[in-house]
């Protein structure tokens, strides 16, 4: 049977088209629908490259199930025989549709997306940026209610206060509180819709939602419009916070993992500083009486996230989602082309674990409504899902307990306790805040050294040190002492508190969450760590008043002693992640204790099983990168 014959009946491709010269096609019959790109009907194999199709006019077709998609067509070579339909099986997933047009099969190709363009390295870099962009949204909304709150004129105009000054602070906390709640139900349904539709295409309705939460927010007129367009923005926020950390950690190579995502959130403190330093500027604007100090930084939000809009559907999936969903070739094509653009027996032996924890979980998909379940043990996947997810959430709750959110969100109220005035205060806010950007870049360069578990515990142990210091130091203005001379120590240790937390717990409380769930429900997983810091972030936020006004500068003595409790939860409760694949983490949360020398047992016996686990892979990489440095013999590696 040839090509001609097949007259005005659909071929459709499949597989890695253009990457390999076999690829699969689907046969329906004149008058039949298209089953689309999805089904797995009437597919078979067809052998060709894609330099093989002639230049001829391209058309394009609108496949009946997509009706949003448009696919360049190219006309099948006469050359190329199709099977006997009688003959024909069915394979994996498929790509978009065709059409026969003037009684020539037209063969459809997907669009030619930007990543297939960029090298490697740049297309590490446009991950990363876009990444960015998606932290520097939430790092910016979380920072830019301070400003908000200090302008007379959003006071009077969402009907919280008279001539500037706040007379309803409870609605005026509501109003900052609730974006917390709308991050909770983001993160577990963009969680959700990440594992079921892909990490990047999520990302993009997640970024509708903050683009449309930024822009009512900015256009507020009510307080009831402004609580309205905080959670809208709450669940974009949320979405995003849930996503990004995920696809960078599965995008990542396993031994600069940490490193990766590290990178990525300097822009949550990018975010806040620069939150913080508008306000400070705009607040020169007509003595600070101006809309355009409130309107201005809540409309800029939407910058990154219409960013994110334009460009992200240019980057290509998670390779674990791909692999999750059956799309095996799919996700070695990227994970080829993130490692380096050369297929290596250590990828190849990363692509088979993913491979392997497909098969052994294809059908465990996630569904939003087992997040109770989860949380209550009462679910069908096991108590060892139900210990993570606890994991999760008392980790960021841990960290907003170290005593974070005092510093970033009453950093102004604790320098006018000291005695400056309102401008310097707003300077050193900024300050403070602008130096956890340096932080960032430090745990970048720890957290894969050192392993997450000496990190927390280490920064647990110096936040609490800075803590007393900075009690004591406050304690001895109180006592009579010279204010001039002590103050600056006190406000040093706060500068120095922001450093430590950056560099330790701001980024591994982001990163553990996206590690330890497997990759069917990682998406949704990580949702118990953003719902942990939504509740941290708001418990703390909501209480912080009170403990000021009651323990005043003892404040901090409370916190330290809760960090010096922080330190051994993380010792005998936390596993540690580091340099062990996303899949060989599994191991570590079967055994049914849930103390980490049993977690390491279990590792270990696994290793002397002789399982093809994280170590060889690791080993690989290891020695490949050796051969590469010292500019020797090319790559070669006898087993894996």
């Amino acid at each position: 049977m040839t090509a001609s014959s097949l007259t005005s009946r659909h071929l459709t491709p499949c597989g890695r088209l253009g990457a390999a010269p076999d690829s699969y096609v689907r046969w329906t019959p004149p008058g039949e629908h298209n089953p689309g790109p999805h089904s797995r009907e009437n597919l078979q194999s067809l052998s060709f490259h894609r330099g093989d199709l002639p230049p001829g006019p391209s058309k394009h077709f609108r496949s009946p199930r997509n009706q949003h998609n448009f696919f360049l067509s190219y006309p099948l070579p006469s050359s190329v025989s199709a099977p006997d339909p009688a003959n024909w099986g069915t394979t994996t997933r498929s790509l978009p549709s065709t059409a026969s047009t003037n009684d020539i099969v037209m063969v459809s190709f997907g669009k030619s997306t930007l990543w297939k363009k960029l090298s490697p390295s740049q297309l590490n870099a446009a991950i990363q940026i876009f990444a960015l962009l998606a932290i520097f949204f939430e790092g910016y909304d979380q920072g830019v209610m301070g400003g908000v709150n200090s302008a007379p004129n959003y006071i009077d105009e969402v009907g919280i206060g008279k001539n500037g000054v706040v007379t309803k602070a409870i609605h005026q906390g509501g109003i900052v509180a609730i974006y917390y709640l709308g991050a909770i139900v983001g993160c577990f349904g963009g969680g959700w819709m990440a594992d079921r539709i892909g990490r990047i295409d999520a990302t993009f309705y997640a970024a509708i939602f903050s683009t449309i939460g930024g822009a009512l927010q900015a256009a507020s007129i009510s307080s009831d419009m402004i609580l309205v367009s905080r959670v809208v923005s709450g669940l974009g926020t949320g979405a995003l916070t849930g996503i990004i950390p995920v696809y960078c950690s599965e995008i990542a190579n396993t031994a600069h993992r940490g490193r990766f995502l590290g990178l990525v959130f300097i822009a949550n403190y990018l975010g806040i500083s620069v939150a913080y330093w508008l306000a400070f500027g705009l607040a020169f604007v007509d003595n600070g009486q101006s809309a355009l100090r409130w309107r201005f930084i809540l409309a800029f939000q939407c910058i990154p996230a219409i960013l994110l809009l334009i460009g992200i559907k240019q980057l290509p999936d998670s390779p674990r989602y791909l692999t999750a969903v059956g799309r095996h070739e799919e996700a070695l094509d990227v994970l080829v082309h993130v490692r380096g653009g050369e297929l290596t027996p250590a990828i190849q032996a990363e692509h088979q674990m993913m491979v392997d924890a497909h098969t052994r979980n294809a059908d465990k998909r996630s569904n939003p409504f087992e997040v109770f379940t989860i949380l209550s043990g009462l679910g069908k996947r096991g108590g060892h899902i139900t210990r993570r997810a606890w994991l999760c959430v008392w980790l960021q709750i841990m960290a907003s307990w170290t005593g974070i959110t005092a510093v970033t969100v009453y950093s102004g109220v604790l320098f006018r306790q000291a005695g400056y005035s309102t401008v310097t205060q707003d300077g050193l806010s900024g300050g403070v805040n602008s130096i956890g950007i340096v932080g960032t870049i430090i745990s970048a360069w720890c957290v894969d050294r050192f392993g997450r578990r000496v990190n927390l515990m280490w920064g647990a142990f110096g936040l609490a040190c800075v803590n007393f210091i900075a009690g004591g130091l406050y304690e001895a203005v109180r006592q009579g002492g010279d204010a001039n001379h002590i103050t600056p120590g006190a406000v040093l240790m706060l500068f120095f508190f922001n450093l430590i937390y950056a560099a330790t717990w701001g980024t591994i409380a982001f990163l553990y969450p996206t590690e330890i769930f497997p990759s069917e429900m990682r998406a949704l997983g990580n949702g118990f760590g953003v719902t942990g810091w939504a509740i941290g972030c708001g418990w703390t936020t909501l209480v912080n008043p009170t403990i000021f006004d009651k323990l005043a500068n003892r404040t901090y003595f409370f916190f330290g002693g809760l960090n010096v409790i922080w330190i051994p939860i993380i010792y005998f409760l936390y596993p540690e992640t580091n340099n062990r694949t996303l899949e060989s983490i599994e191991v570590l949360f079967s055994p049914s204790s849930p103390f980490v020398w049993a977690s390491e047992r279990a590792y270990a016996q696994r290793d002397l099983a002789g399982s093809p686990d994280a170590k060889n892979v690791e080993r690989v990489s290891y020695e490949l990168e050796n051969v590469e440095q010292k500019g020797g013999i090319s790559r070669h590696v006898d087993q894996v």
